[in-house]
């Protein structure tokens, strides 16, 4: 197991740098009684500097990132990185963290950083926005903004090649023909994964959980470093079935690869609320709630599907991607799934992935870091 868990070593980072715009700043959007961010406003910008750490898609976050500093004038840089990996991060930073903010990702990482006190607590006036209180942690330590359902995306021609039928539900992914045609994410270094293995370990329980983990590894050719990994491979038949959110495939088709077919399955799925926090100890607090208070704004979240995320929005005054509805995915299929459960157990279920898997004497080799 030590061995498997070292995998999370030797993350690679990549730095986004913004100008700094002489715009004049405006109000993070709707909100009532004009002025009421005016004094934030001004304490942000007298601290100039905010530092995002970002586990969207790297085109959303640049976009995200820019808006801000066109808005407010505050210079804002960004790295790009798993939610895995920011919580290994911020966990060895040990309360001096080098970012101000988390934005974009599946919630399991953030709901492990708030049980380890690694998240600052913040009541966000914009959070009167949220379609209901689900989307939100309950202690105000990081914030809903988009929703996106987990399941299979599939090579529909290598299928009628080898004249297999697509997987419907989870254990359909065992079958023997299915051998070394699938991909999913490092559950080391993202969050998608961490979500793959709750999931079963709710709908299944823990121990048939990692048996089924140990068989469907047989058919396992890589985990990659993200979560979007897989659906990268799909189209272009690096893998056959990628198992990760369903949204990452629109955004597959919707760049020319109307190969691919998106499956919810059949005995049902979870889904991840993608979110926003503010780190415990920011260098720029002011910043940093002006940051939260702009990503629960239309300003912000609106900016996702032009930048090809179409995850569905969890914003009551936001506009939902059209890409995304005209799929037709059933976001009523999902499992009522347990937070609380995934906030206290997350980090003891990967362990148990991993060791169920070297049980099984499986090829490290596969679990990619990079």
């Amino acid at each position: 197991m030590k061995k498997l868990a070292a995998l999370m070593l030797g993350c690679a980072m990549v730095m986004g740098v913004t100008g700094c715009s002489k715009k004049e700043a405006a109000k993070p959007a709707d909100t009532s009684g004009g002025g009421e961010f005016d004094e934030l406003i001004a304490a942000a910008k007298a601290e100039g500097e905010l530092v995002v750490y970002g586990s969207c898609e790297e085109e959303y976050l640049s976009a995200a990132v820019n808006h801000f500093t066109e808005l407010y004038g505050i210079k804002t840089s960004y790295q790009r990185l798993s939610t895995s990996e920011v919580y290994t991060k911020i966990s060895e930073e040990a309360g001096t963290p080098s970012g101000d903010v988390w934005f974009g990702g599946t919630t399991d990482p953030y709901n492990e950083a708030v049980a380890a006190g690694l998240l600052e607590s913040y009541d966000a006036k914009n959070a009167k926005n949220l379609i209901n209180s689900s989307y939100k942690d309950s202690g105000n330590c990081w914030y809903g903004i988009y929703k996106g359902i987990l399941g299979f995306m599939v090579n529909t021609e290598e299928l009628t090649r080898l004249g297999l039928e697509a997987p419907k539900g989870w254990d359909d992914l065992l079958k023997p023909e299915y051998k070394g045609l699938i991909m999913m994410s490092n559950p080391n270094t993202a969050g998608t994964a961490k979500l793959v293995i709750n999931t079963m370990v709710q709908m299944k329980g823990h121990d048939e959980a990692m048996e089924y983990f140990k068989k469907l590894d047989q058919n396992v050719a890589q985990y990659t470093k993200s979560g979007s990994g897989p659906s990268k491979m799909v189209g272009p038949g690096e893998c056959v079935i990628g198992v990760g959110f369903l949204h990452d495939g629109i955004y597959q088709i919707l760049n020319g690869y109307e190969n691919i077919g998106l499956v919810v399955p059949s005995d049902g799925t979870s889904y991840e609320i993608g979110a926003t926090a503010i780190f415990k100890g920011t260098k720029h607090p002011n910043a940093a709630k002006l940051w939260l208070e702009y990503a629960l704004s239309p300003e912000c979240v609106n900016l996702a599907k032009t930048s090809g995320s179409y995850q569905f929005l969890v914003l009551s005054n936001a506009e939902q991607p059209k890409e995304a509805q005209k799929f037709g995915l059933d976001m009523n299929n999902t499992i009522s799934y347990d937070f609380d459960d995934a906030k206290k157990n997350s980090a003891k279920y990967v362990e148990d992935f991993f060791a169920a898997l070297e049980s099984a004497s499986t090829d490290t080799t596969r679990f990619k870091t990079k």
